[in-house]
């Protein structure tokens, strides 16, 4: 038996504002839309349940307004200051602002409008690229990162 795992569902209270959310700030296309629930491209499912669904019979309210405190939704960019540049041109609550994290990567960390934990943080190569152009060597980068040395070496060669 197989069994592929298919999406993250975010149960919502406020389904319009978070759709505005994913689909307007954080850029994610729609895959699938069936009304009170949409699949995004990027494997996240935002769902506002009705009171009929087995899950709310069982639960009750499965909404929380303190949102989950164990789990941190990622996304990538390789532009990492025009999207710090964007969310500080909306009313936005911060874990922090851009950081450095120890192997070099920056990253933004940020609560949706349901106070669900969001991390943007560059790609591999974007950050890679980025150290080794600031003069540290491919072993330097490699070692920093933990990223492969000869993967360093193509993603600086643009392989």
């Amino acid at each position: 038996m197989k069994i592929k795992f298919d999406s993250t569902v975010l149960i919502v209270r406020e389904f319009d504002i978070m759709k505005d959310f994913y689909l307007n700030i954080l850029q994610q296309e729609v895959e699938h839309d069936f009304g009170n629930c949409i699949s995004l491209k990027c494997g996240i499912t935002i769902w506002q349940l009705k009171e009929e669904y087995p899950i709310v019979k069982k639960l009750g309210s499965t909404h929380r307004k303190e949102g989950n405190q164990n789990l941190e939704m990622c996304f990538t960019t390789e532009r990492i200051d025009e999207v710090s540049q964007r969310l500080s041109q909306i009313k936005i609550r911060y874990l922090h602002r851009m950081e450095e994290e120890t192997w070099g990567q920056k990253t933004i960390r940020f609560f949706d409008p349901e106070n669900n934990l969001i991390q943007v943080g560059e790609s591999i190569p974007a950050f890679v690229k980025r150290l080794f152009n600031s003069g540290m060597s491919i072993e330097e980068v490699a070692s920093k990162t933990g990223v492969e040395s000869g993967k360093v070496k193509d993603i600086v060669q643009n392989k």
